[in-house]
């Protein structure tokens, strides 16, 4: 009889200093399902997954693939057993085409002896089967560094499924991808499934994994919780479980009286032509706007522009009913602004910084002396005091910001904008792949700061999260307002209703 099993990670044990990162793991993944693996941000959930492709080697435990032990110290150990992985943080290679990507340390050569070329000529025509085969629309030429986000996501699938694996790892695959790109990878799960792969799921979405996933596992703090067939499962349980405790709300009471009009924007119009157009709009003090919309609704690019990162053709921006003009961030710091970026590896930390350094980089000017030193003790002072008040989880100042969870890498960000006092707040997704817990943490920042008066704008593609957190909604199409809601009375079916709407 053929083993249940096919992957088995028994009594699997991690530590690194002063910190035990997994103690004693057990999962056992079966072939042709989706098991879901959820936890917290720091829960072990990617240090297990780096266990398995041989990024770490465990301190205790042992890997079985059919039944068979297997000893992986390497990534290229991982994939000749079968088993590849797509990482949260994508590394393409920007400056070389899809199937040079695809390909990498695997070209296909011709010729013989010392006088062997890459075939370039197979190498395409395998890459389009391979696409062809997944029903993705990429061209095998294109520059990955053109390429947009969701259009490398899909590209590092079809990589992974081009290794034939047997065990696919995807760790946040779906944070970057539209709705018609996440129906189409499940489309590919479901045939991968077919073939009998098994897929292990790491994600933050409760109602993507209990839509896909066969199996849930959940860690918390470095341990096995459990695991459960998706089917008995709900949201309310899942989170219980990752947390340890019953989250009776997922958003936080909140007390801010929306006041005055701070800020009026007027007929703002990008110079590009499938940007935004003809935005207006009014944010008050203490309130939280919303911004709704469907990927590619132009959002990002609005509040980009707003905060001077981003060119205007025409409109008008107006703070205290005095008319601004902001051509950069300077001049949106100056007018007291702040934004919170969408990505934030890419845009928002700096991670070979620590996250002292990290907190104070929007604030230098602040700690100069008259001698043109920097004030180390009133940096120090300054930075421990924002990281307590956000309840940042790092072991020191002096810890680097990459070696945090995301979560308190995005409470660091906001701790940084906070030095610089400002009184509009852009934050532009900022709860994305983050875990639940460390969600309602940020949730409870927000509000706070709505209650101290701040204005803030909270672009957000979660629509629970929209609903939760808004006094008033903003919905775009096609970069373009398509309408107002009230946060409280709203309902999703308004706000898609509004986020597909054809505007002329």
């Amino acid at each position: 009889m053929g083993n249940r099993y096919l992957l088995e990670m028994i009594n699997i044990s991690k530590e690194f200093p002063g910190v035990k990162a997994l103690d004693g793991v057990t999962i056992r993944v079966r072939p042709g399902t989706v098991h879901a693996l959820m936890g917290e941000n720091g829960a072990g959930k990617s240090t297990l997954m780096k266990c398995l492709f041989g990024i770490y080697r465990p301190d205790e435990g042992e890997i079985l693939l059919n039944g068979q032990k297997v000893t992986i110290t390497n990534s290229k150990d991982a994939l000749n057993h079968g088993i590849s992985m797509i990482h949260q943080e994508l590394h393409p290679v920007p400056f070389r085409n899809v199937m040079e990507n695809i390909w990498l340390g695997r070209f296909p050569l011709k010729g013989f002896g010392p006088f062997r070329f890459v075939d370039e000529k197979k190498m395409f025509a395998d890459t389009q089967k391979l696409f062809q085969d997944l029903d993705m629309d990429i061209k095998p030429d294109t520059i990955v560094g053109s390429m947009s986000v969701s259009q490398i996501q899909m590209m590092e699938i079809a990589k992974a499924v081009s290794y034939n694996s047997k065990v696919i790892v995807m760790d946040e695959p779906t944070s970057s991808l539209t709705e018609n790109e996440v129906a189409q990878l499940f489309k590919t799960i479901d045939e991968l499934k077919e073939r009998g792969v098994a897929i292990i799921y790491i994600s933050h979405k409760m109602e993507e994994i209990l839509k896909i996933a066969d199996d849930v596992t959940v860690m918390r703090d470095g341990k096995l919780v459990g695991t459960w067939p998706a089917s008995e499962m709900t949201i309310d349980m899942i989170i219980s479980k990752m947390v340890g405790r019953d989250l009776t709300q997922r958003f936080p009471v909140r007390s801010n009286t929306p006041g005055e009009v701070l800020l009026r924007v007027e007929g703002l119009t990008s110079p590009f032509a499938k940007s935004f157009r003809n935005v207006s709009f009014e944010l008050r003090r203490g309130e939280i706007l919303g911004v709704g919309g469907l990927v590619g609704a132009q959002r990002t690019e609005l509040v980009e522009a707003l905060f001077g990162l981003r060119s205007v053709a025409s409109g008008k921006i107006f703070i205290n009913d005095r008319e601004v003009k902001i051509n950069s961030p300077i001049d949106a710091k100056k007018h007291k602004m702040a934004l919170l970026t969408e990505e934030r590896r890419v845009t928002g930390i700096f991670p070979v910084l620590s996250v002292m350094e990290n907190t104070l980089v929007a604030n230098q000017h602040q700690y100069v002396t008259p001698y043109k030193l920097l004030h180390q003790q009133k940096r120090k002072e300054d930075a421990d005091r924002n990281v307590k008040m956000l309840r940042v989880k790092t072991p020191s100042l002096k810890t680097l910001i990459k070696d945090l969870s995301g979560g308190n890498q995005q409470k660091v960000i906001f701790a940084r904008w906070l030095l610089t006092e400002p009184d509009i707040l852009i934050l532009d997704e900022p709860t994305r792949g983050i875990d639940i817990g460390a969600k309602f943490e940020i949730y409870t920042i927000i509000a706070d700061l709505a209650k101290q008066g701040k204005s803030i704008i909270m672009i957000s593609s979660e629509l629970p999260e929209l609903m939760g957190m808004s006094d008033r909604i903003m919905v775009m199409s096609a970069g373009q307002v398509s309408g107002f809601v009230d946060g409280a009375s709203a309902t999703e079916e308004e706000i898609m209703r509004l986020a597909t709407r054809l505007l002329v």
